[in-house]
């Protein structure tokens, strides 16, 4: 997804989000492991189903079938579904038939924090290192599939209704569209799903408290570094959720370094809808074809590059962050 991963920053001002609610569960001074366990399996097997329907790229049979699919599974969890579709313009003029789906727990709560990831897959491998597949469409196994992945078993989890979950907070996951059909020439290419939900949130005033994007999240040897625009809009979120994978042991795929400034669907949360929101996205910093790694917009996006400890260690620091509220 991302494209621009070496952005400069003109004006580095950095802004202090005041993220209220309770302090994380502690004793003796230090975060305690909270909340029930992420599965690895689950959220895999979430992941091969989209994949199952084939490359979700836009306007094609396979993104409405697997649309439907998460919308149906969110559905099936007990959750309270919104399809807010548009027709939105691609940087070459297609007319892109998109499908924002945003699934509420406990919608009459709130109080409420925000999980999103994009569905869309990038319709032409033009990173692959070979030049007779930039025209093929990408499978998208860790660019799209595997942030929805790890929101459905989120969400798996909450809908068993544990008590040590605090009653009245409502999580939001939002499966945003059109995301990868971009041009790195073009201005504001990408991420058009996230833009559009920015200017049109699907409830009036709808303001969580912060918003934390997936992308890429189940790749072999990920790491997460600290996302520029996530530090320079919402530090204290980027904060705490580095603190969370620590705590549950996976700090050493969260380093606390910083990594490059994206160009991603946290962009327009943060600019035009004012929330807080940060990326978790993987880098990696001694890749030669690409910080986003290996399969990055290539034709090998697919289920067998991803790691089922990538995408436990990044579900089972949200479920720390979650369950901690």
């Amino acid at each position: 997804m991302r494209r621009l991963c070496t952005i400069m920053i003109l004006a580095a001002m950095t802004m202090m989000i005041a993220c209220k609610g309770q302090k994380p569960n502690v004793k003796g001074g230090l975060e305690e492991p909270v909340g029930p366990a992420f599965s690895a399996d689950s959220a895999y097997a979430f992941c091969q189903q989209q994949c199952d329907f084939g490359p979700r790229t836009m306007n094609s049979e396979a993104h409405e079938q697997c649309g439907q699919w998460i919308v149906s599974k969110f559905q099936s969890l007990g959750l309270e579904v919104i399809e807010q579709r548009a027709t939105l313009k691609g940087f070459d003029g297609t007319p892109l038939l998109s499908n924002n789906i945003i699934a509420q727990f406990r919608p009459q709560c709130s109080d409420r924090i925000m999980i999103c990831a994009h569905w869309d897959s990038r319709p032409w491998a033009d990173n692959d290192p070979d030049e007779a597949n930039h025209t093929k469409p990408v499978m998208a196994a860790n660019d799209g599939a595997s942030g929805v992945g790890v929101m459905l078993e989120l969400a798996r989890l909450l809908s068993t209704a544990d008590s040590t979950l605090r009653q009245d907070l409502g999580v939001d996951f939002i499966c945003f569209d059109a995301e990868d059909w971009g041009d790195d020439d073009v201005a504001d290419s990408w991420a058009l799903g996230a833009q559009y939900w920015a200017a049109h949130p699907h409830r009036n005033g709808y303001k969580p408290r912060y918003g934390i994007l997936l992308d890429m999240v189940g790749g072999q040897g990920a790491t997460f570094y600290q996302e520029g625009f996530s530090r320079m809009n919402a530090s204290m979120v980027v904060d705490r959720v580095w603190q969370a994978a620590e705590t549950v042991g996976y700090g050493s795929l969260f380093p606390k370094q910083d990594g490059n400034y994206i160009t991603d669907d946290h962009g327009p949360v943060n600019d035009v809808a004012g929330i807080p929101c940060i990326d978790i996205i993987a880098y990696y910093p001694h890749c030669q074809q690409s910080t986003f790694g290996p399969t990055w917009h290539t034709v090998d996006d697919t289920m067998e590059h991803l790691d089922r400890n990538t995408l436990k260690a990044v579900g089972q620091t949200l479920v720390q962050v979650i369950y901690s509220e």
